[in-house]
């Protein structure tokens, strides 16, 4: 899906789920990269953008700043002070059009899944089967969690601030429910394959 396309003689714009973490974050006051690393983690929001590196959102902010979205509010007095980042009128425009653009309209974001499965074929349907069993282990592992109606109920919260957990929720048990159905077909025989079959398939004609 393409976003909205810069007016001529503007940088573009990249749109991604850290930098509108960012800008939704900037939105509600301005703040210096670690208070917003640490509010991220507090929120259990590192569960839908990959903060496993502080770096990165450091990256993501001078982006942003080079991008004229975010602006520097306040720098540190002292050597070791941290510099303090606010939201410009341009950073909440964009704000607003990535967060319509990323609810209203699918796309692909290309997950590692799809792409091994699209060569399960050079494994063997035992071996298929073993791997997917020790995903389904873990796919029941994640779903044992408390649901995002327990945690909004514990912690008194609104269900519009639970909504990116029960996406996660959802679309984990989808595919729990079809890992078990893959496995079940391969248990059965009737999804199966042989060296000889792909080695025909792929012989020239």
């Amino acid at each position: 899906m393409k976003g909205t396309e810069p007016a001529a003689g503007t940088p573009a714009r990249r749109r991604s789920p850290l930098a509108m973490t960012v800008l939704a974050l900037l939105y509600e006051a301005p703040a210096h990269v670690y208070g917003m690393h640490r509010l991220i983690l507090d929120r259990a929001k590192d569960h839908v953008v990959n903060v496993g590196s502080r770096n990165s959102l450091h990256q993501a902010v001078e982006r942003l700043e080079r991008d004229g979205l975010v602006a520097v509010h306040e720098r540190p007095s002292a050597p070791r002070g941290r510099t303090v980042y606010a939201l410009t009128p341009d950073g909440e425009t964009a704000l607003r059009t990535w967060l319509a653009e990323a609810i209203a309209t699918p796309r692909d974001e290309y997950p590692e899944l799809p792409a091994a499965l699209s060569y399960a074929v050079l494994l063997g349907p035992d071996e298929l089967t073993g791997l997917l069993v020790r995903r389904l282990a873990a796919l029941d592992r994640l779903l044992a969690a408390p649901t995002p109606e327990q945690v909004a109920a514990a912690h008194g919260l609104v269900r519009v601030l639970v909504l990116e957990d029960e996406y996660q929720r959802a679309v984990l048990t989808a595919e729990r429910d079809w890992v078990r159905g893959v496995v079940r077909d391969l248990r059965s025989g009737a999804l199966t394959w042989t060296e000889a079959q792909i080695r025909a398939l792929a012989a020239p004609p």
